[in-house]
This record gives C-alpha cells, structure tokens and sequence, in this order.
C-alpha cells in the first residue's frame, strides 16, 4: 500500500467538475485507491463517495492506494488537486 497525506489547492476543493475530473483520473488505474479526509473513507473511484466528503480548499486529505500502479495513482491524484481542471 502507498499513501501520501496532501493538502488541496485547487481553488474549487472537490465539488462539481473538479470530482468528475478526479474520479475519472482515477478511474484509469487497476489499483484500488481511497481518499481520507476527518477519519471518513471513500473510494476514490466513486463520484458519490468522493462528493460526501465535501473536500473544500486547504483541506488535508490521505490518498492511499494498493495495487500494481498504486504509487502512480496517488501521485497523480495528487498533482490534480493542486490545481482546477477547468
């Protein structure tokens, strides 16, 4: 399992089209990936999941992930939420 603690930047935090992004990007990957925020878990591949968790910007979230390109994964979810996508 990888995991990173990362802070959101993106100035939208992850409501509307910022988590349809992130979803999707996470979509791409086999691994399964999850993303912690205020001891709640979510899918990370859960568009409903991840929207419940109302992540605003500067919240600390864990992104972890187990699988083949779990590294991969969080480093590129990572890099999504430091920025908006649209």
């Amino acid at each position: 399992m990888y995991s990173k603690e990362v802070v959101v930047r993106c100035e939208s935090g992850l409501h509307n089209k910022q988590a349809t992004y992130f979803v999707q990007k996470a979509n791409e990957f086999d691994s399964s990936i999850y993303m912690e925020s205020e001891h709640r878990k979510m899918n990370a591949k859960s568009l409903l999941g991840i929207m419940s968790l109302g992540i605003v910007t500067g919240a600390v979230v864990t992104l972890s992930a187990s699988g083949s390109d779990a590294e991969a994964a969080v480093n590129a979810l990572e890099s999504l939420l430091q920025q908006d996508v649209y």
